[in-house]
């Protein structure tokens, strides 16, 4: 099911007698079974979205059929008819023909992208289905007449080999990816016993789902859940599996347990929605029975969405496009503010131009931020453990302008056109330690971490709103991760871009708190 087996690395440390009794640290506040910290410890290849791939695939279809469309055009028919438009007309309605036909036929899921055979047949079905169709609405509408018939054939054949070489290479590039690791799902599976075995049994018959099994996590000590289940280890409980996906990457979350379980679900549920995966409730075993649509399908295995990752598939690419060409043209055109800021920092007290600042980044991993230093150098407090403060003493005079003005953060868009760490719209990276009232940020807000299921920003929907700026109460950080979690829920493009346009008038009207 994947590029390694987790039930192998069991085998590997029984031949080698490694600790049986469950647990090391690894720089981290909790201790693991052993199989997990060697699983977190495991390099991970950057993956790609299925969904992706047959986005693209779709797209390739389209760019075959058009270009080969033309290319047979400008060979024969070219200078030989007074009006292109009902050539221009066909080709667009046959595009849109093959998209649609193609779908039905089941040819653009990933597991019909690794198998070119039966593929292949349905592609030539569908694509000579939609030419017979095309022909008899050419008879009917009394059309045939005014077009080529070279290209009309031209346009079936060549259009059909163009298509079936594209799949091919499709094909071997998917089977490479796969065979690299690059498609692979990484799961979790949550609840033991005979549910969890039924449901892991269910999965690994489904040869294309491409999921990797790393592990079981369960609640429960008793006879319900054993140490091993369908032949895979139980890794820890509910607190362990939100600890094992920060340190290694997790995409998709099952529960096995009954839906009459609800109580435990919950409970359950409230640990693992801070983190940027897919939660989903096997149907597998289930006595209920729902509409087949309200399920949506691992191959053949029946679940019910409970949790998306928020900014996923298409989205990722849109907004990694976004935050480049914006950031580029951004950081092109307050270069100017830039450099002056930077000779007037380094005018105005000694020490270095910018500060580094270690932060809380995409599913809590710390990052390092820029910002033009604001503090006299010799006071600087890198952990942030004291926050700044009105007419604080440690602030230069550039730095209560900076500050002010948030200019200081203008060295971020470093972070988001070359470490790609932050990006231009998204919760604001908080600091490491940061506190109200002297107690944590995830001590004062139930479900604190959920800011961090996407990339943070340089400014933000609750920065346009006026939550900028010192975070001393209960009350602030409570607000600011209200409006952090309003737009991870509601994120588009659009809101992206009336963000960015709020930004500087918010800085005009609504800087009370900044210091």
């Amino acid at each position: 099911m994947g590029t390694f087996d987790v039930r192998d690395l069991m085998k590997a440390d029984a031949a080698g007698a490694s600790d049986p009794a469950g647990g090391s640290k690894t720089g981290s506040t909790r201790a693991f079974h052993p199989l997990a910290e060697r699983i977190a410890a495991m390099p991970v290849k950057p993956t790609l979205s299925p969904v992706l791939i047959e986005g693209l695939v779709r797209l390739f279809d389209v760019l075959v059929i058009v270009s080969l469309a033309g290319l047979v055009y400008w060979l024969y028919v070219a200078g030989t008819t007074r009006s292109t438009l009902l050539y221009q007309t066909t080709v667009l309605l046959v595009s849109v023909g093959a998209l649609a036909a193609f779908q039905a036929l089941h040819l653009y899921h990933i597991g019909a992208l690794r198998h070119f055979v039966p593929t292949a047949a349905r592609l030539v079905a569908g694509w000579t289905m939609l030419f017979l169709i095309a022909l008899a609405a050419f008879f009917f509408m009394k059309v045939g007449s005014q077009f080529s018939r070279v290209w009309l054939a031209g346009f079936y054949g060549g259009g059909l080999a163009a298509l079936l070489g594209e799949r091919l290479l499709v094909t071997l590039a998917v089977r490479r990816l796969t065979r690299t690791g690059r498609l692979e799902r990484r799961t979790a599976i949550v609840g033991g016993g005979a549910a969890g075995e039924a449901l892991i049994k269910a999965l690994e018959a489904e040869k294309d789902s491409g999921l990797q099994i790393c592990g079981v996590f369960d609640d429960r000590n008793d006879d319900r859940s054993p140490d091993l289940v369908a032949g895979y280890p139980k890794l820890g409980t509910i607190d362990d599996l939100v600890e094992f996906a920060r340190r290694t990457k997790l995409d998709l979350v099952i529960f096995t347990l009954p839906i009459s379980a609800e109580g435990r679900i919950l409970q359950m549920l409230r640990k693992l929605w801070v983190l940027p995966i897919d939660i989903r409730l096997s149907a597998h075993m289930s006595k209920l029975r729902l509409r087949p649509r309200s399920y949506s399908y691992i191959g053949a295995v029946p679940v019910l969405d409970v949790f998306d990752r928020p900014i996923a598939d298409w989205d990722i690419v849109v907004k990694w496009l976004f935050d480049k060409i914006v950031g580029t043209l951004a950081l092109i055109a307050l270069s100017p503010v830039l450099l002056i800021t930077a000779i007037a920092v380094k005018l105005d007290s000694k020490g270095p131009v910018l500060f580094r600042q270690k932060r809380y980044g995409f599913n809590n991993e710390q990052i390092e931020v820029l910002k033009f230093r604001s503090l006299y150098h010799e006071m600087q407090d890198a952990t942030a453990r004291k926050l700044v403060t009105k007419d604080d003493p440690r602030v230069t005079r550039v730095g209560r302008f900076i500050r002010k003005t948030s200019i200081d953060e203008l060295p971020q868009l470093f972070n988001v056109v070359f470490k790609g760490n932050l990006s231009l719209v998204g919760p604001r990276p908080h600091v490491v330690h940061g506190k109200a009232d002297n107690r944590a940020y995830e001590q004062v807000v139930d479900g604190y971490f959920a800011r961090h299921r996407v990339k943070p920003g340089i400014t933000g929907w609750a920065q346009i709103h006026g939550w900028r700026g010192e975070t001393d109460t209960e009350d602030k950080i409570q607000r600011r991760v209200e409006h952090d979690l309003y737009y991870i829920e509601n994120w588009s493009v659009m809101l992206d871009l009336y963000i960015l346009y709020k930004t500087p008038i918010s800085l005009l009207t609504k800087s009370e708190n900044a210091y």
